[in-house]
């Protein structure tokens, strides 16, 4: 018998790929976990039924979210991730030699020791053996409360805002952030789909906007999410990430480059006007 997994994108949209295994499938405190082994993608780990990554295609999001951000501050030393339990971030972050310490707080610990297991290649940061890296199980929200004027970088790799995530998505949250960063600091976060949330878009980039005097979305071609197109937003004090003379990037990267980080930045028209 064939074996299907849906991802309903929107109540009208699906994206349903065929399951050669189901690798893993249980409930942690916070939400259902599953990685199944399918056709197209290979192995992928879904939350609450939400595709959240696979190792067909997570090379792009996760250079994407970790390479833009620490290639626009000049040094980069004191990272923190927030989410991220795959662990794909924090293998890229790692890579850049400026960066003394990779802090990543992740609320489940279930999606830590499941990636760790089956997802090998993109946890490969999570097994403890790099001294740079702090692996704390906690909550990310409590976690930049108790921070100031701390981080060089941070990173919200979160998933999408509902459940555990939708706390990640406030104007309270984005405040804290703001002081748990260095005079200039920067943070990124991914943002969603421009096309199916684009009231999200428009509202995260207004309230981020109101604090970081620097603020741009920009893009990158993701097939696993919903309409294939995934957007970021930055929120920087001090550092352009457009204006910024990029290097060419000291360690192999199979998305990321100087053009790509540029041209990223280039929204066509439907967003800009979304996001004025």
């Amino acid at each position: 018998m064939e074996l299907w997994f849906t991802e309903w994108q929107t109540k009208n949209v699906g994206l349903t790929c065929r399951v050669k295994e189901t690798l893993f499938m249980g409930k942690s405190e916070y939400q259902d976990i599953a990685v199944v082994d399918s056709q197209e993608f290979g192995r992928m780990l879904v939350l609450d039924g939400v595709f959240q990554t696979s190792v067909f295609d997570e090379f792009i999001y996760h250079e994407m979210i970790a390479h833009v951000p620490l290639f626009t501050h000049p040094t980069p030393q004191q990272i923190l991730i927030i989410g991220g339990g795959d662990g794909g971030t924090l293998r890229e972050v790692v890579k850049h030699t400026s960066v003394k310490q990779a802090e990543m707080v992740e609320i489940d610990g279930m999606v830590v020791e499941v990636c760790k297991k089956h997802l090998p290649e993109i946890s490969v940061e999570l097994n403890g053996n790099n001294p740079k890296v702090q692996l704390t199980i906690g909550d990310g929200i409590r976690h930049m409360k108790q921070a100031n004027n701390k981080y060089d970088v941070i990173i919200v790799d979160c998933s999408d805002p509902i459940g555990p995530g939708e706390g990640l998505f406030t104007p309270e949250f984005y405040q804290d952030v703001y002081q748990a960063l260095k005079e200039d600091g920067l943070f990124v976060q991914q943002t969603e789909s421009p096309f199916y949330h684009q009231a999200l878009l428009k509202r995260l980039a207004k309230d981020i906007r109101r604090l970081f005097p620097i603020t741009n979305v920009y893009l990158a071609p993701i097939p696993l999410y919903p309409g294939g197109l995934h957007c970021f937003t930055m929120g920087s004090k001090k550092y352009s990430p457009i204006q910024v003379d990029t290097p060419v990037p000291p360690f192999a990267t199979r998305y990321y480059n100087q053009q790509i980080h540029k041209s990223s930045f280039m929204l066509p028209n439907f967003i800009q006007d979304l996001l004025i």
